[in-house]
This record gives C-alpha cells, structure tokens and sequence, in this order.
C-alpha cells in the first residue's frame, strides 16, 4: 500500500483496511514513516486506540510505537494527539493489551516534553498498582516497563511529590522484598529509590520510617547483583546521613558491616565510595561509650586503613581481611 493510500485508508477506510494499513506503517523504513507523519497519520492511529475492537487497537498501538521509537518529535506529536488518556485507560481495562500499552508509555516517557503530561494523566498510581499486581495476573516484562516509566518520570523533579504520594515508596520496598535480590526487577526497583531519595527529603525520609525497610536494604546488599548492592548502600548511606544518631543504631542492628564489608572490597567504583562514606558515619565519635563500643570504633578504623590500602592486595588476601575483620565484629 503506498504512502497516500495508507494515509487514506486510515482516515476513511473500513476497518480491515485500517487495521491492514496500520500493520503495515510498522515495516516501513523510518524515512518513509516519518513522511506519514507529516501528512497526518498520528490522529487517525490515535483514534483506532479507543476502537472496541482488540485487533483495531492493538494494530494502532504498535503502529504508534514504531512511529515514536527513536523520534522526540513524534513522541511530543502522539502525546499532544491524546493518546496517553486512552494508553492509560488501557492498562486500566485491556488485560490482553498491558505490555504493548505499558511499552508505549515507557518509550513515551523518555522524551523530556512529555513527562509532566504523562504524569497528569493518572498513570503513576496505574504504573505503582502494577507493581503490586500478583505475578500470575501480569507479565514480569510489564512490571519491569512500569518501573523504568517511573524512573524516567522521575527525572523531572516536579513529579516527584506525585511519586511519593502515590505509595510508591512502599510498593518498591515490597518487590525487594518479595524478590530474589540478585533480580532485574529488584535492581530496576532500587535504583528508581536511590533517584527518589536523593531527589525528595520528603521520600528519604518515608523510606527512613518504613518498617523493615532498613532490613530489606541490608538483605540487599548482601545478596544482591553488583548494581543492585551500589543502589542499596547509597540509599543506607542517605538514610544515615539524614539523621546520623537517629539511624545508625537502626542499621548497625540489623547486621549491615558484613555486607558493607564485601562491598567495599569489591563492589562498584561508586559502591566502594558510598561504603566508605556509611563506615564513617557508622563510627561512634562519643567519648562515654562502652569499652565494648570503643573496641568497634578500633576496628572500623582499622578497617577504614585496611580499605584504602587494599588496591595492593590480590582478590583472595582481600576477601581473607572481610572474613577476618567480620570475626572479629561479631566476637
């Protein structure tokens, strides 16, 4: 079907030419969509999105997804054409149709102009539910999507009050939770909390006060992939930096030096900075503490020596030291 003819069929045809017009937009060369574009197809495929009809709106939905993919100008069209309403609804309703939906969203969000009006429309607590969702109701790859839609959503800073207050915080706690920590979920789900507290005192400070947060970092840290380790000791890193005397007892109790021992032999360039940073807030500084907590801050500080050193040490003497140093933490 040539260019003005898929144009025409779109706007006026029935609905197998539409549906036959729109299959084909996806597997033309970019050039040639590009000049579609410029002759109006957006609005007709924003229509089809609203049809009743599963195969019309499916057809039109991945249509728009290869008309935005890899353009910022399209992405900003599609958006101002009023697909996103009728996106949103779709996650909403259209179980069959959740991951495309959600895909389109994803790719959507990624262009700077378009955010706030993503987020206007109601799908932050849509894309938050999901994640709550169980996992036989929904596909994994659609949890890992609305994730990094959050993400990009949170980039912008005027999104982030709508973040905190849609229960996101918890509901990301949640899969780190319920998940193995070694997981893509948990790392997308840790590294979109990392951006919120260093983003919002006001979400620093909800991931502070929920309970077993704390642990659940802890676990992560110890169990996790090397990027989800970096994301969870520098939100224990924030968490103690905010309210140093408040924190620190909260995390030392929950056994977080043998993790943060590990990772700071051999995590992430940033992982080992932001290690360094929790050990020496972690170190008691009073003068009227315990024999008990001055024998600690004895190790901590030889740990502190044995770290920044620990470039001339082979991989084994390395990890050697952490075993050490944890026995003589727990004695």
């Amino acid at each position: 079907m040539e260019g003005m003819m898929m144009v025409e069929a779109l706007l006026n045809g029935n609905k197998e030419a539409k549906i036959r017009a729109a299959n084909e937009l996806t597997e033309l060369p970019s050039k040639q969509r590009h000049t579609l574009v410029e002759c109006g197809v957006i609005a007709p495929l924003v229509s089809m999105l609203d049809s009743q009809d599963i195969v019309t709106t499916e057809a039109a939905l991945f249509a728009l997804l290869s008309l935005a993919f890899g353009s910022e100008r399209n992405k900003i069209r599609i958006v101002k054409s009023g697909a996103i309403p009728v996106i949103v609804k779709l996650i909403q309703h259209q179980t069959d149709l959740i991951e495309p939906a959600v895909a389109a969203l994803l790719i959507l969000s990624s262009c700077t102009k378009t955010k706030l009006a993503i987020a206007a429309s109601g799908a932050v607590e849509h894309l938050v539910s999901m994640l709550n969702t169980p996992n036989n109701c929904i596909a994994m790859q659609a949890k890992l999507d609305s994730i990094a839609t959050l993400h990009n959503l949170s980039i912008c800073e005027q999104i982030i009050p709508l973040l905190v207050s849609s229960g996101i915080i918890l509901s990301l706690l949640q899969v780190a939770y319920d998940f193995n920590k070694s997981s893509k979920l948990v790392e997308k789900a840790l590294g979109l909390l990392e951006n919120i507290a260093s983003s919002s005192d006001l979400g620093l400070q909800e991931i502070s006060e929920t309970g077993g947060a704390i642990r659940t970092l802890v676990e992560a840290l110890e169990e996790g992939s090397l990027q989800c380790r970096e994301y969870a000791v520098a939100i224990l890193f924030l968490v103690c930096q905010s309210c140093r005397e408040k924190y620190k007892g909260l995390i030392l109790r929950e056994g977080v030096m043998p993790g943060l021992l590990q990772v700071s032999i051999d995590g992430t360039w940033r992982a080992k900075e932001m290690a360094r940073g929790l050990l020496q807030l972690l170190r008691d500084f009073s003068d009227c503490g315990s024999r008990r907590k001055q024998l600690k801050n004895v190790i901590l500080e030889e740990i502190m020596k044995e770290i920044d050193a620990k470039e001339k040490s082979t991989e084994v003497e390395a990890l050697r030291l952490v075993e050490d140093i944890i026995a003589k933490l727990k004695a």
